[in-house]
């Protein structure tokens, strides 16, 4: 027996974002500026520095010649590697060959759900 329903969505291949959307009604990025179909930018000088989270589990250094260091409580080996950025959200590739994206939304990092903040101010 057919029964009439919505347009069947398989949700196993979409990713956690995806279905975010798709329960909030297609809204739009988080990230994305508002009215705009443009990527923010993101520049070196915007995101050079010290970075931790306010529990103090991640901590992040990025640093002008586009290497970073990072710890992160509980890891045995500390990340390093190199970062570019990419439209608004800044790449880490580890020493090891792991790459991390990195999200920059209003002042903060967003990496792997932490939220990171300038260690000053953290």
């Amino acid at each position: 027996m057919a029964t009439p329903c919505a347009t069947h969505v398989d949700f196993t291949v979409l990713d956690a974002a995806s279905v975010l959307a798709i329960a909030m009604g297609g809204a739009a990025d988080p990230y994305s500026p508002p009215g705009s179909g443009r990527p923010r930018v993101v520049t070196t000088t915007a995101v050079v520095g010290a970075w931790r989270s306010p529990d103090g589990v991640v901590k992040l250094q990025l640093r002008k010649d586009g290497t970073y260091a990072g710890e992160v409580s509980g890891r045995r080996r500390p990340a390093r590697g190199t970062y570019w950025i990419q439209g608004e959200s800044v790449l880490l590739r580890d020493d090891s060959g792991l790459h991390t994206d990195v999200h920059v939304h209003d002042g903060e990092l967003e990496m792997a759900g932490h939220r990171l903040r300038p260690a000053s101010a953290a």
